[in-house]
């Protein structure tokens, strides 16, 4: 659990730094950016697997693939969802959508957890219950104001919600379902790149393959991250954790020069008092944890002395 929630905010950070470090590649439009991106994560997906051990997880989908054909079609689509993510995610910053790209992933985790209480019967402790009530708050508001949801929002909540369902049903969430996934995303990729004026930019900017390396590095340890947290976590702890992405996409968005307008507070507010709320659940969650730790180390420690000191009587007598 707690390896679980640590893989969840280091995704988070990591694409809150993804979010600001678009802006190096500034150069390049969202589908040159996309083609990029996966073409650099490939490879270090391969290494972060090699390092944690995981490589088996690619043979062991290839086999399946041999044994069931349509399989491949399988992933194909889920390839498709996460492209069109990841493609969504570079192109609002850069097109002046972020804040509309952010609030998706504030919808996603309620959807997420809506998921995980009707499709997987996991239940809601109070703070998730109170979480939720100022999500729903802050999303209603925000459909009130402005009449309906934009298209960004929609397409993150709902898009990525059936992207993590249907993995975990076809049982390849995991690094190497994610690394299948890039496989099948790399002819598109390559098409950005190589029906575009890409190389030769950075042919005349040689400093942008570095760029374009950190790209790679700082997708494979998020998008890594993020797989491992929803294996490893109930889909609605990981869903409520996922809160933290969209309070650092929002704020790298108003960094970057966009703002949220007064009639549009009491759509943000309710949303980071739910973030606020899953944050004291989490503090005490650790707080518990590390007690029972303590207090597991204080009888071992006990149950010692007592062995000794029965040792010492029996050598006594």
């Amino acid at each position: 659990m707690l390896k679980g929630i640590l893989f969840s905010v280091i995704a988070s950070a990591t694409f809150g730094l993804l979010y600001f470090y678009t802006q190096f590649l500034a150069v390049f439009n969202s589908e040159q950016t996309f083609g990029w991106r996966i073409v650099a994560t490939l490879p270090f997906v391969t290494l972060l697997m090699y390092l944690l051990g995981d490589l088996v997880q690619i043979k062991q989908i290839y086999q399946r693939i041999v044994q069931k054909p349509s399989f491949l079609l399988m992933l194909i689509l889920c390839a498709a969802l996460c492209g069109f993510q990841l493609w969504l995610f570079l192109w609002g910053p850069i097109h002046g959508r972020g804040l509309q790209v952010s609030l998706g992933y504030f919808l996603l985790p309620l959807i997420l957890v809506l998921c995980g209480w009707l499709l997987y019967g996991e239940k809601l402790s109070k703070f998730q219950i109170g979480a939720i009530f100022l999500a729903i708050i802050g999303i209603s508001h925000e459909i009130w104001r402005v009449g309906s949801i934009a298209w960004e929002t929609l397409c993150v909540a709902i898009g990525y919600s059936v992207y993590f369902v249907l993995r975990k049903k076809l049982q390849t969430d995991h690094l190497g379902g994610f690394w299948w996934e890039l496989l099948l995303m790399s002819p598109v990729a390559l098409y950005f790149i190589l029906n575009s004026k890409t190389l030769t930019i950075m042919a005349l900017q040689p400093s942008l393959w570095l760029v374009v390396m950190g790209l790679g590095v700082l997708s494979a340890i998020g998008l890594g991250s993020y797989l491992l947290a929803s294996r490893l976590l109930p889909l609605v702890l990981f869903g409520l954790l996922s809160y933290l992405e969209p309070v650092l996409l929002a704020l790298v968005s108003l960094f970057l020069g966009e703002s949220i307008q007064p009639d549009e507070w009491l759509s943000y507010v309710p949303i980071w008092c739910a973030v606020g709320l899953l944050v004291i659940e989490g503090s005490m969650y650790l707080y518990r944890q590390k007690q029972k730790r303590i207090s597991l180390q204080r009888k071992t420690a006990t149950l010692e002395s007592l062995k000794q000191q029965h040792g010492a009587d029996e050598n006594h007598g």
